[in-house]
């Protein structure tokens, strides 16, 4: 997802937006911009590339001084990484110019409309479109508030604008559907920003926009208004988490810092729920009773989520007996299965703002479905649209490939597991107490593995130039094995492919030639010798085979050319700790390629288009 920021107060609004936007570069982008409005003019400067090009074009003399401004980093969705694609966008005069995270539908139509009316069109975006059309009824009304209600009620899709007015120095205007948009109030000074953590270090003070939530920035003061242009309260809210989060703290990627911050995000989302010796889901608003009656559960996500949520399936079923469907969020929403009202949608995103997931939530809504929330940021649109929300404790994520997040939501569906298996009496009171004891050990077991990861190193030098992988799992062992193969693909660029292991056979194992990585998860004892066959047979082809498994497990041990061994836990919760290599090999191969790991080519952090 772009980000976007918009700073008014006393201080050099470029050096703000500059040091703002570094903090949204993990989302990944293409070009970034930053547009200043001093004295009724505005200036703005931007380019293709990183945002170190922009900084040197500023430093070369490029005169944006000014107190009142707003900036972008953008991922091209409508026209080519480019220099004049680049936002910030403005209408002919430069009464408007704005930035935009997210898609105009219809901006076909209203570039049709506004042609009839004379205006012309520099860009390839869906932007200049709206920028344009804002700039339309600007005329009209005079005024950016009637401006902008105007606009909205024309404008199809998902957006988040953020805008400046040429003739209202010292104010920044924004609105937001879909998109998300905090506002931030300091002392003289106020901040508009994609992310909390683009202001983080110049206020905690924060208002979470809703949808359709338009805002007007001056010094020091936010207003929020509504789609009609009436004004509405909301509550300021502060921020607690440590800026230091979000900062690399002597390791060479976030990736590699947010991976040995597993054990802590997992200690801290269990923490969370467990006072005096129980589980307490009371603040995530699931009561026994509400538990007593869910006969289907649906578990609706997408990318590192859906894999979490594969997991979840087989240990929802084991323990708590209620059958599960695990479903991709952009297909859920374009079925038309027929759904229970007895049922419980559990919607699992990090960000709390993937586009397709929110969909599909809300249909859900729709259907009658009461819906589990498992996010990890607060205040986020599925956060406060979901019937109950259960937060997960992993702090800010930065790596675009995510790592903690995903533990700590395999964590929240332990919890929901559990809880489900002791409300319908499908485990004993010892065996729900022994799994207490498991969670609480995983974190200690996590930081075991840790110990060990030079080891992987290693190995993963041996890939720097391999073509494909293929990681194979049977039951929660699969979900593992995806998660494993997404995250070789996502930051080395290494074509890599998970199986389920019984469908080697029928057609993958065409693919396997000499030298193949070909990486086997065994931690499911009752599975472990059908996957050794598997293994096996890969390995008579040429393939490279790794081995994950548990200690104790001498299943491959002479076969397999490279085994790394994960403490014992219980087999439920064994995607948590086999998990560990396998973003470690990921990590491993894309260092070795010289790789951005942090942000990986045409990927973004948090998925806000469809």
């Amino acid at each position: 997802m772009c980000g976007i920021l918009g700073y008014t107060g006393e201080r050099q609004a470029s050096d703000i937006l500059l040091a703002g936007l570094a903090r949204l570069e993990y989302r990944g982008y293409d070009s970034a911009g930053i547009a200043v409005l001093s004295n009724n003019t505005v200036k703005v400067a931007k380019n293709k590339g990183r945002l170190r090009v922009l900084e040197e074009k500023l430093k070369a003399g490029q005169d944006i001084s000014g107190t009142c401004g707003i900036g972008h980093t953008r991922w091209a969705t409508h026209g080519e990484p480019s220099d004049i694609n680049a936002h910030p966008l403005w209408s002919d005069d430069m009464s408007v110019v704005a930035v935009h995270n997210g898609i105009v539908e219809n901006y076909r139509e209203i570039k049709n409309m506004l042609a009839n009316h004379g205006y012309a069109f520099y860009s390839q975006t869906d932007t200049e479109a709206a920028v344009k059309l804002i700039d339309f009824y600007y005329k009209q009304e005079k005024s950016p508030l009637r401006a902008i209600t105007q606009a909205i009620k024309v404008i199809e899709g998902s957006y988040c604008f953020v805008m400046l007015f040429k003739d209202y120095p010292g104010e920044v205007w924004g609105v937001r559907k879909d998109n998300p948009l905090i506002a931030g109030q300091g002392k003289g000074e106020s901040f508009l920003a994609s992310d909390v953590s683009a202001i983080l270090h110049d206020t905690r003070q924060v208002y979470y926009l809703d949808n359709m939530d338009i805002v007007q920035l001056k010094k020091g003061v936010v207003r929020f208004f509504d789609t009609e242009g009436y004004a509405k309260h909301k509550e300021l809210s502060e921020v607690t988490w440590d800026a230091q989060a979000a900062e690399k703290g002597g390791f060479e990627h976030f990736m590699m810092k947010e991976i040995h911050e597993q054990a802590r995000a997992v200690r801290d989302t269990f923490g969370s729920v467990f006072h005096s010796g129980k589980i307490d889901l009371s603040d995530s608003g699931l009561t026994d009773d509400a538990m007593k009656n869910i006969s289907q559960i649906y578990i609706i996500a997408c990318g590192s989520a859906y894999h979490v949520g594969a997991a979840a399936q087989y240990i929802i079923e084991d323990l708590a007996k209620i059958p599960v469907r695990v479903e991709l969020a952009s297909e859920f929403r374009y079925r038309n299965m027929p759904l229970s009202r007895d049922s419980l949608a559990v919607i699992i995103s990090q960000s709390g703002e993937t586009a397709d997931t929110l969909a599909a939530m809300r249909l859900a809504k729709q259907n009658g479905i009461k819906t589990l929330a498992i996010v990890n940021v607060v205040g986020s649109t599925i956060a406060r649209e979901a019937d109950n929300v259960f937060y997960t404790m992993a702090g800010p994520e930065i790596a675009v490939a995510t790592t903690k997040a995903y533990s700590a939501q395999l964590i929240a569906c332990y919890v929901l597991a559990m809880e489900l298996a002791r409300v319908k009496g499908t485990i004993t009171p010892t065996y729900y107490e022994n799994l207490i004891g498991e969670i609480q050990s995983l974190p200690e077991k996590i930081d075991e593995i840790l110990d060990e990861k030079e080891r992987l190193s290693e190995i993963a030098a041996k890939f720097v130039n391999a073509r494909n992988a293929f990681y194979l799992g049977r039951n929660i062992d699969y979900a593992v094995a995806m998660e494993g193969s997404l995250k070789m693909k996502e930051i080395s660029y290494l074509h890599s492919e998970a199986i389920a292991a019984g469908e080697m056979k029928h057609g993958p194992i065409s693919l396997i030639e000499r030298g193949m990585l070909v990486a086997g998860i065994m931690t499911q004892k009752n599975l472990s010798l059908k996957i050794a066959s598997n293994m096996v047979e890969a390995k008579s082809r040429g393939g490279f085979i790794l081995v994950v498994a548990m200690r104790g497990c001498e299943t491959l041990k002479e076969e397999s050319d490279f085994t790394f061994y994960v403490p014992e836990t219980d087999e439920h919760f064994a995607a948590s700790l086999a998990v560990i290599p396998l973003q470690l090999m990921g990590y491993y191969v894309a260092v070795a390629r010289k790789l951005d790991v942090d942000k990986p080519r045409n990927l973004a952090k948090s998925v806000t288009v469809e």
